[in-house]
């Protein structure tokens, strides 16, 4: 069984919910949560439950790889180009049961962003090589950076 630990947010974007629905399926009980500080955690075996999905067997091994991108002399058009394009492919053609996870980050002042991408390897390597090939090849970052 695994020991993952889920926000409320991540639990939403994993099945499509607003996290008020995933609050309140916590409130009335319906799904499992464990309070931690001000924020509520909810473990891969509780979420499995709710989904009907069951867990990995025991004694079954998993991968899963974190990578961290930074993108230096980005504006915010090309940030959300960059991050429309990652969500889009992190949600479609994968397996399933293996979600990657994808979070990006803007600073405007430096004009940089970071992706950070969790999940399956060869799925996480597949959309690394996705953004590069975005970046380089499809010269996003052949521009000047300009302020709105």
């Amino acid at each position: 069984m695994s020991d993952d630990l889920y926000s409320v947010e991540q639990v939403a974007e994993l099945l499509g919910l607003h996290v008020r629905t995933v609050r309140g399926y916590i409130r009335t009980g319906r799904l499992r949560a464990v309070r931690i500080g001000k924020q509520y955690r909810i473990a891969r075996a509780d979420l499995d439950a709710l989904t009907g999905r069951p867990g990995p067997p025991a004694g079954t091994a998993a991968l899963e790889v974190s990578s961290v991108v930074r993108v230096d002399g980005v504006d915010r058009r090309t940030v959300d180009r960059i991050t429309t394009l990652v969500h889009a492919a992190a949600n479609t053609g994968h397996d399933p049961a293996h979600p990657l996870r994808v979070q990006t980050v803007h600073d405007e002042e430096r004009h940089r962003m970071t992706i950070v991408i969790l999940g399956d390897a060869v799925a996480t390597a597949d959309l690394l090589r996705l953004v590069d090939a975005v970046l380089r090849d499809g010269g996003l970052l052949t521009g000047t950076v300009r302020d709105a």
